[in-house]
């Protein structure tokens, strides 16, 4: 396999120009598709060559598989990075590329297959050692069967759209009566949103904290790049993200890395990927519930303290690289924090806001990055993520990274259109956020109610 010379970006918005940016370093030519609602966005502006898919809808740009291999051929390009979200872990779109000849930037499409489907990457985690969320061995056939296992493994317990993410399809129950009215609907979601009605069962940890580990291959070796807290979440999204995760010891932190390292092993995993785990403080044990086979939207906080550039040795492994370091050269220094900017008014519940961006000012200084989509003079559309870019900082401590990112919430400004930048200068704030005192829950629990309070002060309303 050559070195990739010229890639298509099959993403928008802030992955896009990361995206961009990392190509731009190794010499590589662009080349961006757009929507008709995106020709003037950042990442199509920084490109060597723009494509327009089609209309703004997503299912007629950027899912349309057939636009997008046409756009491929008809470009000439030799490979394709996918970004997160979109096509970034469909299977089938990445067979297509590689039926082409061209590069899929991200692991084959049988790995994407086998650890996309939920239930397929729990029994490959069993497989190899890792420590699971109790709960059913596969695909739940029923009611019947999922009562009766719920009854084992002990209320409360959690349904799951078998090839879900971003917390669609899920619904926790309390009781056997609960249960039975969620199956339906975690079933029609799950159907509606990923056109698959299958479930599973897990057992539901009530005071969870979310942790991940991050890990490189180039399928024969694989690293792992330590792990992230993605505790703080809003309907199951992720709002705000850390690294290390500060609560954990190191005979744990090093169990917890070591098993990601196994499980990717096991399946031959080439590229960026990042293994999820529950975190259950009490009894101080992790489990782990999922892998997203792609580039994450939390990556920079591994990079900030780590100083490896992954969408870079993304590339580079694509291109027929191996890994070009050890588990040794890998080095966790300081702590960093990242927080979502997103174009939504978090003391109107989050009501989304595109408009004009007429004013951005970025904050500076060090340890102070930032990973926009926008500038000054962009019209966000309505049409998609409402993500504008992602604040990330770095310290010596954690102490200082939360003191740092203080005030680099105070330096950004993006107007006048509402962002969640308020949210985030409340959050920073907050005595039980500053003492690591969180879970899953903890954000929406803060919400319902200190948090709109908090949140409206530190926007001056």
């Amino acid at each position: 396999m050559a070195p990739i010379r010229k890639l298509l970006i099959a993403n928008r918005g802030e992955i896009a120009v990361r995206i961009q940016r990392a190509a731009r370093d190794l010499g590589i030519r662009t080349v961006q598709v757009v929507s008709e609602a995106d020709r003037d966005m950042l990442a199509a502006r920084m490109a060597d060559e723009v494509i327009v898919l089609g209309p703004p809808a997503a299912s007629k740009s950027y899912l349309a598989v057939d636009r997008l291999l046409d756009a491929l051929r008809d470009s000439g390009a030799d490979a394709v990075h996918p970004g997160y979200g979109f096509l970034s872990e469909n299977a089938d779109f990445a067979r297509a590329v590689t039926a082409m000849g061209r590069i899929f930037v991200g692991p084959d499409a049988d790995t994407i297959e086998r650890m996309g489907d939920k239930v397929n990457a729990r029994q490959a985690a069993i497989a190899a050692g890792v420590p699971v969320v109790p709960g059913s061995e596969g695909r739940i056939k029923g009611l019947e069967q999922a009562l009766s296992l719920a009854g084992e493994i002990g209320y409360p317990v959690m349904v799951k759209a078998a090839a879900g993410g971003g917390g669609r399809g899920i619904r926790v129950s309390h009781t056997a009566e609960e249960l039975a009215a969620a199956i339906p609907t975690a079933m029609a979601e799950a159907k509606a949103g990923f056109g698959d009605p299958g479930l599973y069962l897990e057992a539901y940890i009530e005071k969870a904290r979310h942790i991940e580990v991050q890990v490189l291959g180039d399928g024969e070796d694989v690293i792992h790049l330590h792990e992230r807290e993605c505790s703080l979440q809003r309907r199951r999204q992720k709002v705000w993200e850390e690294a290390p995760a500060a609560m954990l010891d190191p005979g744990l932190r090093a169990e917890l890395c070591a098993s990601a390292v196994r499980l990717s092993r096991a399946v031959r995993y080439r590229g960026a990927g990042t293994m999820e785990y529950l975190y259950d403080p009490g009894r101080q044990a992790f489990y782990f519930i999922e892998m997203n086979t792609r580039i994450q939207v939390e990556h920079p906080v591994t990079e900030m303290i780590t100083g490896i550039d992954l969408v870079r040795e993304m590339l580079l492994i694509a291109g027929g690289g191996r890994l070009r370091m050890s588990q040794e050269d890998v080095r966790c220094t300081g702590h960093a924090i990242e927080v979502r900017i997103n174009a939504e008014d978090p003391a109107r519940n989050f009501m989304p806001n595109p408009g004009h961006v007429e004013t951005l000012r970025l904050p500076e200084g060090p340890g102070i990055r930032f990973d926009e989509g926008i500038y000054a003079g962009y019209r966000v559309p309505p049409f998609y993520d409402s993500l504008l870019g992602k604040l990330i900082v770095a310290g010596a401590s954690r102490e200082e990274a939360l003191d740092r990112m203080a005030a680099a919430l105070d330096g950004l400004e993006i107007g006048p259109i509402a962002t969640t930048t308020a949210l985030h200068r409340a959050l920073v704030q907050d005595p039980a956020l500053r003492a690591g005192e969180v879970s899953t829950r903890w954000l929406e629990t803060w919400l319902e109610g200190p948090g709109v309070a908090a949140i409206k002060t530190a926007s001056g309303t």
